[in-house]
């Protein structure tokens, strides 16, 4: 019942998404495009099928992705605070797309500042976000204990962000303000081409996820119970680290770095359903970090007014709540008495 309640719930968030914007489209015009009908105003068909339809399903895929990624790093990890880029995906992104936006401006004054969402930056964050997933995956090869390999990741994202914070005090101030708008994150800088891309990529690490549900119940029993219940740990694990950089890589390079989602979703999702079983954590993530996103999206929206405010800064207020109410659980604090 409660799975179905939030499938509706998302239904109408999203329909309420369609209708949100700076111009205002009738609901029986936007149920008539959808269908296929033509409408008297032109420009409503290109706001909705070139904006706000590309935004929503977007807004559902990184809500998906970032959930389902920090779902299974806190499984892994058995940390309640570990999420999707806790290896040290984002560093890696923010470094390709970095040394792509300030490393060839510093170069050559004459270059062009990037705009984010164009193709060439999220090639650049594609291929820095993988170069960062094949240094741990040969980590994780040689280091057998996660722990240890949960600090090796953290310290390869600390050294990566480094190399980052040395380009952005080189770099000319143009090119320095289109980096740090695209670290905001976004989620309506990708086109109808480009979710062409994100949509299957990111569904083949989703299935990765799936594939993978019973293994990831035996990890929270730990990794000698999960041994004697017959999982493959280093099948198991490689799983886990691939589906998590696939998703978390391809929500970066298309939208930028988005915070807290892929924290605090999965634990949003456990006190809801009240269970340890991952298919049903699985389902619900998809469900409410879908939900979570839309509304972040709506309310960075400012109705009322034509400001969009970083999507980023929703996220954080949304999810850092979340994590201050895990630390004083976990350290045996009482919120309410």
């Amino acid at each position: 019942m409660l799975l179905a309640g939030l499938s509706v719930l998302l239904l109408l968030v999203a329909a309420w998404s369609l209708t949100t914007g700076s111009v205002d489209i009738p609901v029986s015009d936007i149920l008539g495009m959808l269908s296929g009908s033509d409408t008297q105003v032109a420009s409503w068909q290109t706001i909705l099928f070139e904006f706000r339809l590309p935004k929503l399903l977007t807004a559902i895929i990184a809500g998906m992705a970032l959930s389902v990624s920090g779902l299974q790093m806190q499984s892994l990890f058995r940390n309640p605070l570990a999420g999707p880029y806790v290896l040290g995906i984002s560093s890696g992104a923010s470094l390709g797309v970095a040394i792509l936006m300030l490393g060839f401006s510093f170069l050559s004054d004459s270059m062009v500042p990037l705009t984010p969402g164009s193709s060439s930056i999220i090639f650049a964050a594609w291929l820095g976000s993988g170069l960062v997933l094949l240094l741990v995956f040969l980590t994780s090869l040689r280091v057998k204990n996660n722990i240890t390999l949960l600090i090796l990741g953290v310290l390869i994202g600390s050294a990566v962000s480094s190399l980052v914070t040395i380009l952005q005090y080189f770099s000319h101030e143009s090119s320095l303000k289109s980096f740090v708008i695209w670290t905001m994150g976004s989620l309506g800088n990708v086109s109808r081409e480009q979710l062409s891309w994100l949509i299957p990529v990111t569904g083949v690490g989703l299935v990765l996820a799936f594939l993978n549900l019973k293994a990831m119940d035996a990890w929270n029993l730990g990794e000698s119970h999960a041994k004697s219940l017959g999982v493959n740990l280093k099948r198991s694990r490689i799983m886990i680290l691939l589906s998590t950089s696939i998703l978390a890589g391809s929500v970066t390079a298309f939208c930028g770095p988005i915070g807290f989602i892929g924290i605090a979703v999965p634990h949003i999702t456990r006190i809801s359903f009240q269970t340890a079983s991952h298919r049903v954590l699985f389902a619900g993530n998809l469900l409410i970090g879908s939900l979570l996103m839309i509304i972040s999206d709506l309310l960075a929206q400012a109705p009322g007014g034509d400001i969009i405010l970083p999507i980023n800064s929703i996220t954080a207020l949304i999810g850092i709540p979340v994590v201050i109410y895990l630390i004083f659980v976990n350290q045996g604090i009482k919120v309410w008495k």
